[in-house]
């Protein structure tokens, strides 16, 4: 048998958390001195004690854990359950950094209010152009809504692609616009301009997209999470300039490299 001390070092766990479970009937020492009142364990309990510190470190209560030790899960059920609450954990683990990516872009937005030059934007004409295109439906315009959905689209609109035989002939050209469901959802258009005879194939459409008279332009560079800021910016461009803007600007990809901090998007937005 092992003191508290050697199993707790066995373990990699404190003696002071030992007492604790033997206090809550989680994990009772195999013999304790009736004199001196020393604890003693066994190597085998180190399998319910691994069992027990890996679901407290998942998340689940030690009511919970105890009722899961106590019914004799088998070690598949075990695995089957660890990994079912790790995909929750990572779930909302990637949805904090998604709003903690959200906040940054706001304070970003702040920072550069007023920096934006009007030499930073152009006004030009934006001539039609051929893409094939796969669309969604987000639940809002904001980035943490667009994002999880423009990006599985792009990767979807490449493999189709891929399979069809065609290749882009130029950058990818995303567009918005209000969902016929309404409540503030948004059609997402994810494109890559493609060569002037090509057809709608498998899984995607192939449209012209019509020109804009007159659009207020400006590059973006790094991740689209923080193209707020310049999106902003082009709002209080064209309304100091006496312009009126007209629905959601597109984004075309001019750069996209692994390093999203490399990435080159001009934003369009159409004025009347």
């Amino acid at each position: 048998m092992f003191t508290i001390g050697d199993f707790a070092r066995h373990g990699r766990v404190s003696a002071r958390m030992l007492r604790h479970y033997d206090a809550v009937g989680l994990l009772r020492p195999e013999r304790t001195d009736p004199f001196t009142g020393y604890r003693y364990y066994t190597a085998a309990q180190l399998a319910r004690l691994n069992r027990l510190v890996a679901l407290k470190d998942l998340g689940f209560t030690l009511q919970q854990v105890k009722q899961i030790l106590d019914d004799d899960v088998s070690t598949e059920e075990l695995r089957g359950m660890l990994a079912l609450r790790r995909a929750e954990l990572e779930e909302a683990m990637a949805a904090a950094a998604a709003r903690l990516a959200q906040v940054e872009a706001r304070l970003r937005s702040i920072e550069s209010e007023g920096r934006m030059s009007g030499q930073d934007v152009v006004v030009r004409n934006i001539p039609a152009v051929r893409v094939a295109e796969v669309s969604a439906t987000a639940p809002g315009y904001s980035p943490e809504h667009i994002g999880p959905v423009i990006g599985p689209l792009y990767e979807e609109l490449h493999r189709r692609l891929a399979a069809a035989g065609i290749a882009p002939t130029g950058p990818g050209v995303a567009r918005y616009e209000d969902a016929p469901e309404g409540g503030g959802a948004v059609r997402v258009r994810a494109g890559c301009q493609v060569a002037a005879g090509t057809r709608s194939g498998e899984g995607f459409e192939v449209r012209d997209v019509p020109p804009v008279e007159r659009a207020a332009t400006a590059v973006h560079r790094g991740p689209m999470d923080t193209v707020l800021a310049t999106e902003q910016e082009l709002a209080r461009w064209a309304e100091a300039g006496g312009h009126r803007t007209v629905g959601y600007a597109r984004e075309v990809y001019l750069e996209c490299p692994p390093d999203r901090e490399g990435w080159v998007t001009e934003i369009q937005q159409p004025l009347a």
